[in-house]
C-alpha cells in the first residue's frame, strides 16, 4: 500500500483539536531529518506552526531547522494580492472611464463566499508549481476537515469555470473576426490571461492527481466524532478521485498509563480503536501515543517525529 513515505506533497486534514499541526510539524521534522529537504505551509487561518517552532512565520518561506523550511500563507494578505493581481490583468484592457467601476465590481466581488479560497488556492497552486523543483517534500498543513474538502476541490471547479470562460471568450472573437475584421483573428488579452490560468490549474490539477507524487491523511483521535468527521472526509475526496491511504491515529493512551480513572477511558478507547481498524480497513494507520506533556518546544517535537519515523518504518518493513 502507498504510504507517506513515498510522497512528494502532503495535505494533512483533521478536525479541529486532534493535533493536526503538530502532527504536521512533527511529519515535516521527520523527513528533514533523513536527510530531505521539508517545506511546511500553514494553510489554517489559526496558524500554529509559528507557535510550535517557536518562530515568526510569514507569507515567504523561512528555515526552521536544517533541511527545514516554514510558510504561514495569510488569507487577507493572499486576498488582497489576489484581487490586485485582477486588477492588473484588466489595465489596458478596460476604457479610463470604466476602470473604477469594474474596480468597484471586483471589491464586491472579493467579499463574496468563497473568494478568500479561491486566493489560498491561487497561492497553493503557485507554491507547488514553483517550488516542487527545490524541495524532496512539500508539506500543507490544512483548516479543519470542511475548508480542507473544499479547498481540495477547487482544482475541479474552477477549472469547469474557466473552461466555460473560455468558450464564450472564443464564441465572443469568432464573431468580432467575422463582423469586424474580415474574418482575420482578434488579439484578446483577455482569452490569453484565461488561457494562462487554465493551463496553471490543469498542471497543478494533475500534480494532484497523482498519487505517486500527492498523499492525503488525515489526523483523527479515538472518539466518536473524529472519526465520523474522517470517514465522511474521505468518502468526499474519493468523488474528486483524491484518495486517502494514511491516517494519523493520535493521542492513544500507552500501556504505562495507569490508574482507575485511565482504565476505565483505555476500555472505551479499545472500542474506537476497533471501530477505527473497521471503518478504515484501507488505509494505513499510524498510531501515536498521548503524551505526558504538550508538544510546547522543540525536544517533545523530536520525540513526536521519532514516533512517526517509527510508524512509517513499521509499515515499510
Amino acid at each position: 500500500m502507498s504510504t507517506l513515505k513515498n510522497k512528494k506533497i502532503i495535505f494533512v486534514g483533521g478536525k479541529g483539536g486532534v493535533g493536526k499541526s503538530t502532527s504536521s510539524a512533527a511529519l515535516a521534522l521527520a523527513f528533514s531529518r533523513t536527510g530531505q529537504k521539508t517545506l511546511i505551509i500553514s494553510t489554517d487561518p489559526a496558524h500554529n506552526l509559528g507557535d510550535i517552532f517557536h518562530q515568526k512565520l510569514k507569507n515567504e518561506k523561512k528555515q526552521l531547522a536544517k533541511n527545514l523550511w516554514g510558510i504561514e500563507i495569510d488569507p487577507v494578505q493572499e486576498s488582497k494580492r489576489y484581487i490586485d493581481t485582477v486588477k492588473d490583468n484588466l489595465k489596458g484592457l478596460v476604457k479610463s472611464t470604466m476602470v473604477q467601476e469594474v474596480h468597484r465590481q471586483i471589491d464586491m466581488a472579493s467579499a463574496a463566499p468563497g473568494a478568500d479560497e479561491a486566493a489560498l488556492f491561487d497561492r497553493i497552486v503557485s507554491i507547488i508549481l514553483e517550488e516542487k523543483d527545490n524541495f524532496d517534500k512539500i508539506i500543507f498543513d490544512t483548516a479543519p476537515t470542511g475548508h480542507t474538502i473544499r479547498l481540495l476541490s477547487l482544482p475541479e471547479i474552477m477549472s469547469v469555470w474557466i473552461d466555460g470562460l473560455i468558450e464564450r471568450r472564443q464564441k465572443i472573437n469568432t464573431n468580432y473576426s467575422q463582423l469586424l475584421n474580415d474574418g482575420e483573428p482578434v488579439e484578446d488579452p483577455i482569452y490569453e490571461v484565461l488561457q494562462k490560468r487554465k493551463d496553471k490549474f490543469k498542471a497543478v490539477r494533475e500534480i494532484i492527481l497523482d498519487g505517486s507524487v500527492t498523499g492525503f491523511t488525515f489526523v483523527l483521535i479515538p472518539e466518536r466524532l473524529p472519526i465520523l468527521e474522517t470517514e465522511k472526509a474521505i468518502k468526499q475526496l474519493d468523488q474528486y478521485h483524491l484518495h486517502t491511504r494514511t491516517l494519523i491515529v493520535n493521542k492513544v493512551l500507552p500501556d504505562y498509563a495507569d490508574g482507575a480513572f485511565l482504565s476505565k477511558r483505555r476500555a472505551q478507547e479499545q472500542d474506537y480503536l476497533q471501530q477505527i481498524d473497521k471503518t478504515f480497513s484501507k488505509q494505513t494507520l499510524l498510531r501515536i501515543p498521548l503524551f505526558e506533556e504538550d508538544i510546547f518546544d522543540q525536544e517533545k517535537l523530536e520525540i513526536f517525529a521519532n514516533h512517526i519515523e517509527q510508524s512509517l518504518k513499521e509499515v515499510h518493513s
